[in-house]
């Protein structure tokens, strides 16, 4: 009698340990997908139809906002308890921003584009074309 009282408590208190141990190896199974999954976050035909000059500002902006959300779990990082906080508060939006540069630059090799750089030697201002002035029916600039 005395040895199943003892086997029972045994099992107890192995239980839960075994149930985060199980839930450990099931989650260390998400550590390992890295960024390789990202494109599964993002609508694919989203792009589809877009020209090159829609694509253009897009690409950048997505490229931003992926370089600021690796920044803030960069420093996430640095804190207390700092890759769980990273890992919750910035992860998901992170993947899915990858997931449509992904398909935003797949866009942009399917229809051929090509970045537009400035020339060398001219300033970025200087190659942008000139904004017309608001005139006046006096014929004065408004500002």
């Amino acid at each position: 009698m005395t040895t199943s009282v003892s086997a029972l408590k045994i099992l107890t208190r192995a239980l839960p340990a075994a149930a985060l141990f199980a839930a450990g190896l099931g989650l260390s199974g998400c550590a390992g997908m890295g960024d390789s999954v990202s494109p599964a976050f993002a609508d694919p035909a989203k792009y589809e139809l877009w020209d090159c000059k829609q694509l253009a500002p897009e690409r950048r902006r997505l490229a931003d906002r992926a370089a600021k959300l690796q920044a803030l779990m960069a420093k996430a990082r640095t804190g207390t308890a700092g890759p769980l906080v990273a890992e919750i508060a910035y992860r998901d939006e992170y993947l899915e921003v990858r997931g449509k540069a992904h398909y935003a630059e797949q866009a942009w090799r399917a229809n051929k584009c090509r970045d537009t750089a400035p020339a060398p030697g001219t300033p970025a201002a200087a190659a942008a074309p000139a904004r017309p002035v608001p005139m006046s029916k006096a014929g004065r600039a408004i500002y």
